[in-house]
């Protein structure tokens, strides 16, 4: 008999976060809202449990896992910690930046969240859902973005529960329903195990702000292969094809504006990700505005331009991979 069922959706008491801490402790997956998207978590010391993410997901096992921490002790209990990650730590911690550090010989976590690599990527979540989370579940908890891979990210519990209908086959227990994520991107991924920082994933803490602390950050390209997670190519991708750098769209588009935007005519249903040109709305907007028109009837999605400019780096790098060839 198949124990597939829809996850159980709680807001976030007290009680629930103690039923969701069960839960991990016995093996199972639990999704909770960060600042950034919703998390799909596991007990990051049990190797089933961790096993059980990447089977929900579809994930490829080469595809590292974020470790999440309620703290910078907590962390170093886990990774080497050295000066610069450490002034990292202090200046975004809690908060949206990701480290990859070494990983210690006596680590209590899984070696699949590491998928092969002597490195682990960690992260003090700053929203309050994760944090009494955390606090409840008393271990480190192994949570890549709650979606199938590869789909667009959840930024509302309802997202999670769209892609999760049957509990991922009764894997996932329950949601932790803590409304729209604030940020809407994924965090920023700094890889701090060689002599100058790499950017592997651009987020909301920009690399123009991590050089102003670290000095000279260089960017991550294919040649340094698949060390964090939203690396791959083709990623955060609706069912429809995107079509970038849009000044206007086709007749069977749906279309996805950025600015003022009142004069552009043409295609099917549209939405703006910021009327008035804020990269911060722009990017709140994004996930939850690109599953919104991912809908029959449309041939694409075509996007107008976003500056690279700041967090608009970020927003961009999830455009080129959700427009990337499948």
């Amino acid at each position: 008999m198949s124990t597939a069922r829809p996850p159980e959706m709680l807001q976030p008491t007290a009680a629930a976060h103690a039923r969701a801490a069960q839960a991990l402790a016995e093996g199972g997956l639990v999704a909770f809202p960060t600042e950034t998207v919703y998390g799909l978590g596991a007990d990051a010391g049990n190797d089933r449990a961790v096993a059980s993410i990447f089977e929900a997901k579809g994930r490829p096992h080469f595809n590292p896992l974020i470790v999440h921490v309620p703290d910078a002790d907590a962390a170093g209990k886990l990774v080497a910690v050295d000066d610069r990650a450490r002034h990292a730590m202090e200046m975004w911690w809690p908060g949206p930046l990701t480290l990859v550090l070494p990983r210690r010989p006596d680590a209590p976590l899984s070696l699949l969240v590491s998928a092969g690599l002597d490195t682990v990527a960690v992260r003090c979540p700053g929203h309050p859902v994760a944090r009494a989370l955390l606090a409840a579940a008393g271990r480190p908890v192994a949570a890549p973005s709650a979606n199938r891979s590869g789909h667009v990210s959840p930024t509302t519990p309802l997202h999670v529960a769209e892609e999760f209908p049957d509990g991922a086959g009764g894997r996932l227990r329950l949601i932790l329903a803590g409304g729209r994520c604030p940020i809407g991107l994924e965090s920023t991924v700094l890889d701090l195990t060689g002599e100058r920082p790499l950017l592997l994933r651009p987020g909301s803490v920009t690399r123009e702000e991590l050089e102003a602390v670290l000095g000279p950050v260089e960017r991550a390209t294919a040649a340094d292969g698949v060390k964090a997670p939203g690396m791959l190519t083709s990623h955060y991708a609706p069912a429809l094809p995107v079509r970038l750098e849009a000044a206007a769209p086709e007749p069977d588009e749906a279309f996805l504006a950025f600015g003022p935007d009142q004069f552009i005519r043409g295609g099917r249903e549209r939405l703006n990700l910021s009327p008035t040109g804020d990269l911060h709305e722009a990017a709140a907007n994004l996930f939850a505005m690109l599953r919104a028109l991912d809908r029959p009837g449309a041939r694409g999605i075509a996007v107008m331009p976003v500056p690279e400019t700041g967090l608009g780096a970020a927003i961009n790098d999830r455009l080129r991979r959700a427009a990337a060839p499948r």
